[in-house]
């Protein structure tokens, strides 16, 4: 068995409604996620011959998912009030509106499936909150 692993990374804004702690504020962080795919056999032939996948391909579309994350306030829908939510979009903020509570596991599941949806062979995807805590999806695993 092969795996490969990319990485990227975005900053973000978030809370988590409804807890009593800290991160029920809004506060931000660096994310950094990684992609692990899998695959049996390597490329036999053409341009790839010898490679599992180009990771070229696997960074693109990695970064490019982390890139409708970058710079944004990331929220679960219905957790803001309308006027809030019309107040963001008067003042130019960029909201992405997520119909889950945007925590790191969350975050890793919705990552993995939206890489798998693309093709990817996924094993799982790991999301880093800080750089020492992590939360790691993979499916069909217990």
């Amino acid at each position: 068995m092969y795996y490969l692993t990319a990485e990227a990374a975005f900053d973000s804004a978030h809370f988590l409604n409804g807890y009593e702690g800290k991160c029920a504020n809004l506060h931000g962080h660096r994310w950094r996620v990684v992609a692990k795919v899998r695959g049996e056999k390597l490329q036999e032939s053409g341009e790839k011959v010898g490679m599992l996948l180009d990771f070229s391909d696997l960074k693109r579309e990695l970064r490019a998912l982390a890139e409708t994350l970058d710079h944004k306030l990331i929220v679960e829908k219905y957790s803001l009030q309308l006027s809030t939510m019309d107040a963001m979009e008067a003042e130019g903020f960029e909201v992405v509106e997520l119909p889950f509570r945007p925590t790191a596991e969350n975050l890793a599941r919705h990552l993995y499936q939206e890489m798998e949806k693309l093709g990817f062979p996924m094993v799982s995807m790991t999301v880093y909150e800080t750089p020492d805590n992590c939360a790691v999806y993979e499916e069909g695993r217990l």
